[in-house]
């Protein structure tokens, strides 16, 4: 509920003001959507487990939400790793690199991220079905493996590999390098700038945010694919791996709920939008009120307002 409250807040902010997004702010929207629509399917999975695990919702159903939870995964995790991108863009390599923040560009990458989010969903896509689970009575939305053991570590080895490790590298690559042209600002100019150091504790929270909201679940999917391939006793392991993986993928969708307060409402920029929206709406909330207690004013039956002067 906080989380499309929030995410839905940033996107409300952006679509109603009149400015022309920056290219910061195209990511930031780009991920308040992707966020949105991933915590959008979670009241599915709510219901579900209040069913106690039977699935009402039908085949196509299934596919569909669990698919646009996966392919939003994908799109925020890219959408992370760009934003980061852009900060090391604009702070390290601020003449060089230029070129590359252009408004043109950013949302053409957007729609590419969207586009490798699809194509990383492909597994979910083909094995999510509903299917009777003998062992627990339910009819359930789960992944089909029974066609092909190796698409189960083909999906388990994209989650690990290409949603998080290489997100993350990229994300710490270009915080240690901006934390680096930072600490050489301020060696050079001799004093701390304030501006600096609220960059310098962004750039810790974000890394963190991700490390702490994804990293329990890429530990146990790595478990789990340890299990599979028989390097773990199975019988051991098996209902521990359950659990945890049932906790650490609700401790990851938290990263979707806090991502627009870290984010979006830290940002002074963003801070700027809203207030200046408030301050429309007051004002024309002012005048209105003005117009209508002044004695002064004529209206015409079918025509516009008449103020005397």
């Amino acid at each position: 509920m906080f989380g499309l409250l929030f995410n839905g807040f940033v996107l409300l902010v952006y679509l109603i003001h009149k400015d022309r997004l920056t290219v910061a702010e195209i990511y930031l929207g780009n991920l308040a959507l992707a966020d949105f629509v991933l915590l959008s399917g979670l009241p599915f999975w709510a219901m579900n487990i209040l069913n106690e695990f039977n699935w009402p919702y039908g085949d196509a159903l299934c596919k569909l939400v669990n698919s646009a939870i996966v392919v939003n995964f994908y799109t925020s995790s890219y959408t992370l790793v760009m934003i980061s991108a852009d900060r090391y863009l604009a702070l390290v390599k601020t003449m060089e690199a230029a070129w590359l923040r252009r408004t043109l560009y950013a949302k053409l990458i957007c729609l590419l991220l969207w586009m490798w989010g699809l194509l990383l969903s492909t597994p979910t896509m083909l094995h999510r079905k509903v299917k009777f689970i003998e062992e627990l009575g339910t009819t359930a939305c789960v992944m089909d493996y029974s066609h092909g053991s190796s698409w189960k570590l083909t999906h388990q080895v994209l989650m690990n590999v290409m949603g998080f490790l290489v997100p993350f590298l990229i994300i710490l690559f270009s915080s240690l390098n901006i934390l680096k042209a930072l600490s050489e600002r301020k060696e050079s100019s001799g004093f701390r700038d304030i501006n600096d150091s609220k960059a310098t504790a962004l750039v810790y929270a974000v890394t963190l945010l991700f490390l702490l909201c994804w990293g329990p679940y890429q530990v146990v999917i790595f478990l789990d694919i340890l299990n599979d391939v028989g390097v773990l006793d199975e019988a051991r392991w098996y209902h521990a791996l359950n659990i945890a993986a049932q906790v650490s993928v609700y401790l990851a969708f938290l990263n979707s709920a806090l991502n627009p307060l870290l984010y979006a409402f830290s940002g002074q920029y963003f801070r700027r939008k809203f207030c200046a929206l408030l301050l429309l709406h007051f004002t024309s909330s002012t005048d209105n009120l003005f117009l209508k207690s002044s004695p002064n004013y004529l209206r015409e039956s079918n025509g516009p307002l008449l103020i005397s002067l």
